[in-house]
C-alpha cells in the first residue's frame, strides 16, 4: 500500500454525525486515511447508527497523536481561526498534508498551531461547523490542482436517478 499523501487529523471529534459526513467528504475529495483522537466519537457512535463507513475504502483511525508516525515529507496544516493565519483562498496546498482540525466545542492546542509548519483559516463571518470546514477545505485544495473535470466526472460522480442535460 502506497504511502498516505492527503489525510485529515480531527481533535477529539464528539459528533458521529459530523465524523460521518467528514468520512463522505474524505471519499468525495480522495483522502487517504482519516485520524482522530480522544474518545468522544467512539462513546457516541455507540448510540448513533448512522455513521458506520461513510467510506469503507478510507481508514478512519483512533491514534494517540495526531501527529505521530506520519509519513517523511508530511506537512502539518493547522485550520483554525487564528490571528496571523493564511486565509484559505491564499493559501498553496502542500503535496503532502495532514490536516488538523480541533473539537466542534474548542480549539486546537498552541503546542500544536505553534509546530505546524501552516495555519489556515476559512474567511467567513462566524465559525463553521467541522463536516463544513473539511469539505470547505478539500473543496479548495482540488480546486486549486490539476483535476479531471467534465461529462465523464459528472457520469461518474452523479446519483444514478440524475440524468439531466444542459
Amino acid at each position: 500500500m502506497a504511502e498516505p499523501k492527503l489525510m485529515i487529523g480531527l481533535t477529539n471529534p464528539k459528533s458521529p454525525t459530523n465524523v460521518g459526513a467528514v468520512m463522505r467528504a474524505a471519499g468525495c475529495y480522495g483522502v487517504d486515511e482519516v485520524r482522530y483522537t480522544g474518545a468522544r466519537y467512539e462513546r457516541a457512535a455507540k448510540f448513533h447508527t448512522d455513521t458506520h463507513s461513510a467510506s469503507d475504502a478510507i481508514p478512519l483511525t483512533r491514534v494517540e497523536e495526531l501527529r505521530a508516525d506520519l509519513p517523511a515529507g508530511t506537512k502539518i496544516v493547522c485550520i483554525e481561526l487564528v490571528e496571523g493565519a493564511v486565509a484559505l483562498p491564499n493559501f498553496d496546498h502542500p503535496e503532502q498534508a495532514i490536516y488538523l482540525f480541533g473539537p466542534e466545542d474548542g480549539s486546537l492546542s498552541q503546542q500544536v498551531v505553534s509546530a505546524a509548519d501552516a495555519v489556515v483559516y476559512v474567511p467567513t463571518n462566524g465559525c463553521m461547523n467541522l463536516a463544513a470546514t473539511v469539505n470547505v477545505l478539500l473543496y479548495d485544495r482540488m480546486a486549486k490542482s490539476e483535476f479531471s473535470q467534465g461529462d465523464e466526472l459528472v457520469r461518474q460522480s452523479r446519483d444514478i436517478n440524475n440524468r439531466l442535460r444542459c
